[in-house]
């Protein structure tokens, strides 16, 4: 079975460590370039807390991650997915674990963790940080699932 680049798969997780800038940002980023033609969620190995800096970056190319409420991947109720993409080594550990009990593709994308610019710069350069991983993420999406549109990164 298994997914095929370029194609989109039916229901898609992005997984990270604590749910709450990388895989959160993923997940908007594909529901908004594919709409109502795949199921898109994300959960993390642990639950984080809402990110302003991750909210703000979306905010910026018209995205708005404001009611996302993280949650982990033990509290996912279905995991019917055709395709987990992990973006930590932990959540990947995870990923691969849950292999062992239904089939499902995955993928690691290893993805910077921005929340460890916070506290070691000024606000431009985490905003920086979160922007450059929100633009990776926006490309990595565009060209696996063969999707147009959005803005230009």
């Amino acid at each position: 079975m298994g997914a095929v680049h370029g194609e989109l798969p039916g229901a898609v997780l992005f997984a990270c460590t604590m749910n709450a800038v990388r895989s959160p940002m993923a997940a908007a980023i594909l529901r908004h370039l594919a709409g109502r033609r795949c199921y898109v969620t994300s959960a993390g190995v642990r639950r984080g807390a809402p990110d302003a800096f991750a909210a703000a970056v979306m905010a910026e190319i018209g995205i708005d991650i404001t009611q996302h409420a993280p949650k982990t991947i033990a509290e996912l109720h279905d995991t019917s997915f055709d395709l987990i993409i992990t973006l930590s080594p932990e959540a990947h550990h995870q990923a691969l674990e849950m292999t062992r009990t239904f089939a499902v593709d995955v993928e690691y994308w290893p993805t910077f963790d921005a929340t460890m610019m916070i506290g070691s710069g000024g606000r431009e350069q985490v905003l920086d940080a979160y922007r450059a991983v929100r633009d990776g993420l926006f490309r990595r999406i565009k060209t696996r699932f063969g999707l147009v549109g959005g803005p230009s990164l």
